[in-house]
């Protein structure tokens, strides 16, 4: 009934359509065995994408030429660029989606993907021989041989969704939990533990005052996520705020003696980042009130997404505190908020491919590993995909260094340090963040991806175009000398020092308040020179020109820190041989195995002396 294929991926969750996309346009014979084709690509919680770090996650995704980036611009509903205010290193896209336009998308075009065949059934099981994944076995028991298997689980395995008192297996609302693998994996001789994450209540929008609320709308200037031409909406939808009050949180009180969290029901730590409103009126008790989103689901869809209101209390203390919210006093609610319980497999246990270092070709990717969060789930399946291929094919893998991506960054993370709670990108866990902009991920990552056959010529194409333009608009800003006459009254209305002298455009660039598209449209000569290229080359040049020093410093940075990455540990070096390292790093290096003396490094609870003592009898 099944002929073998190269990689099959279990879960058609973010991680899992993404790993499936890349290893498909790879060249391997891809099967995707999902537990209800009418829900791949569903956005189980929020209906949005990107957002601070998570925005350059998606960027970098499209670069290496996954396909989230474009489901995402063909379903946008709101475009935001978050963080303007800040620096370039902290500009941050992020979009309301349609729900259902977005999953229906994904399914399209991952059907129109050469490669990739679907099958809906649950994976009870692996086929494992001699310590390699070579298959798996299904609910109604097919056997289906493969070279490589990507895990992408989610919160399915094992998974318990809580209610007040009331709890019931599934993987999510409405759907049933998997069972089989946890319990295999353990037997083989893998760690398990469990993780919550929960969700809001859905409400009809129809019942909702917003004239009581404040109006978000989106930018005007929409540039989305895909550095390829993707058609975006002619018109936006708006988002709203309100906040909750101290009778709401009374009345959320009233639930804590049912609440699952509080009565030691739930076992699984929850999202430090994205608590629930139960948890935020506990922890921060002197707090008088918390902002609620109120996020449509689509353009032809009356149900909205109560964002900051997560919670897993019982539903009539849903509904009571809800009906106090500002514009909240009618409000019907389509189905209540849940907290959900699952397995996952600290990521200690694998290598930067994700690859298990216990079973070979096994891929884990997703919440399977600990993260929360579509973006976070969708790089890592990117990665999966491309290295279950790479393996297969006997090729070398592709490893992104902290200093290339984010993705590089959340996945050392991971392995290097682990996680106890459901890990969250920031741009604060970055330490080159001023190279990891959302502006140059196509810079950074396009070339390595096309390199290895995934990003095809036309993104290559247009990188080029892109860089050629860039260095054309450098140029002639150093070239161009501007007369005090021609740049003063703009200076001055700017409060800015008028010049006695003719200067380079570029020095006067260089000035904080001074961006390049205001120059262009009150400095004529300018005008005429740089129309002709488009926005997002002109930003580029803007953002070089003005951040050199900076970038330069970092690059600087990158080099002195290369020199421990490049510094790699043979799978067989024998820590017991060092009678100088203490028992707790001996333990944690031989839990984690570090690649290299890099990422030793970054182990907690690994000292700079003990790193010391490792270049020493390493011969360094």
């Amino acid at each position: 009934m099944f002929p073998e294929y190269d990689v099959i991926v279990v879960g058609a969750g973010h991680a899992g359509c993404e790993a499936a996309a890349a290893a498909a346009n790879l060249g391997s014979k891809v099967l995707l065995v999902t537990m209800n084709m009418q829900t791949i690509a569903q956005m189980s919680c929020n209906p949005a994408m990107g957002g601070i770090a998570k925005g350059q996650i998606v960027r970098e995704i499209d670069a290496l030429g996954g396909y989230s980036g474009i489901v995402t611009d063909k379903s946008m509903i709101q475009f935001r660029m978050l963080n303007r205010s800040k620096g370039p290193a902290m500009w941050s896209p992020r979009t309301q989606n349609d729900r259902m336009l977005f999953a229906a998308t994904w399914r399209e075009m991952l059907e129109q993907t050469p490669n990739v065949d679907f099958y809906q059934d649950m994976v009870k099981g692996l086929v494992i021989k001699d310590g390699k994944a070579q298959g798996v076995i299904t609910g109604l028991g097919h056997e289906i041989k493969s070279k490589a298997v990507v895990l992408t689980n989610g919160t399915f395995l094992n998974g318990i969704i809580h209610i007040g008192e009331k709890n019931f297996g599934g993987g999510r609302a409405a759907e049933k939990a998997a069972t089989g693998i946890t319990e295999q994996l353990v037997s083989l001789g893998f760690e398990s533990d469990r993780l919550k994450t929960g969700t809001p209540p859905r409400v009809d929008g129809r019942s909702l005052d917003y004239s009581k609320m404040e109006e978000q709308p989106g930018d005007d200037d929409i540039s989305g996520f895909s550095y390829l031409p993707v058609p975006k909406p002619a018109k936006q939808v708006s988002c709203w705020i309100t906040y909750t009050n101290n009778k709401v949180h009374d009345i959320l009180k009233t639930g804590f003696d049912r609440s699952p969290m509080f009565a030691g029901r739930i076992d699984g730590v929850g999202p430090r980042y994205c608590p629930s409103i139960e948890d935020k009126i506990n922890r921060f008790a002197e707090r008088e009130r918390h902002q609620i989103f109120v996020e449509p689901e689509g353009w032809n869809t009356v149900e909205i997404y109560v964002n900051g209101f997560s919670t897993s209390l019982p539903e009539d203390v849903q509904y009571e505190a809800l009906r106090i919210i500002p514009g909240f006093e009618n409000v019907r609610i389509f189905r209540p908020g849940y907290a959900i319980e699952y397995d996952y497999f600290p990521p200690t246990q694998l290598k930067h491919t994700l690859e298990t270092k216990l079973i070979s070709n096994l891929f884990f990717a997703g919440q399977i590993n600990g993260t929360t969060g579509y973006e976070e789930a969708a790089c890592q399946g990117l990665m999966a995909g491309i290295n279950a291929h790479q393996k297969t094919k006997e090729l070398d893998p592709l490893i992104l260094q902290r200093s290339q991506a984010y993705i590089g960054v959340l996945i050392d993370d991971l392995i290097s340090k682990g996680t106890e709670e459901p890990y969250r990108m920031f741009t604060s866990r970055a330490e080159f963040r001023t190279l990891l902009r959302q502006d140059n991920a196509d810079i950074r990552l396009t070339g390595l991806s096309h390199a290895i056959g995934l990003a095809s010529d036309e993104r290559m194409e247009r990188l080029t175009q892109k860089e050629t333009a860039v260095q054309q608009i450098k140029k002639l800003l150093h070239d161009i000398q501007l007369e005090p006459e021609e740049i003063n009254g703009y200076l001055l209305s700017l409060d800015s020092s008028p010049i006695s002298e003719k200067q380079r455009a570029e020095k006067i660039l260089l000035r904080p308040n001074v961006g390049l598209a205001e120059l262009i449209d009150n400095v004529p000569k300018l005008a005429e020179h740089l129309n002709s290229f488009n926005n997002e080359a002109l930003e580029q040049s803007a953002i070089q020109i003005k951040y050199d020093t900076y970038i330069q410093k970092e690059r600087d940075l990158v080099n002195r820190m290369s020199q421990l990455e490049n510094l790699e540990i043979p799978d067989s070096f024998d820590y017991f041989k060092i009678p100088a390292l203490g028992n707790e790093a001996r333990e944690k290096l031989l839990r984690v195995k570090p690649r290299t003396l890099g990422q030793a490094s970054r182990i907690s609870g690994i000292n700079p002396s003990d790193v010391q003592i490792l270049m020493v009898y390493m011969g360094r």
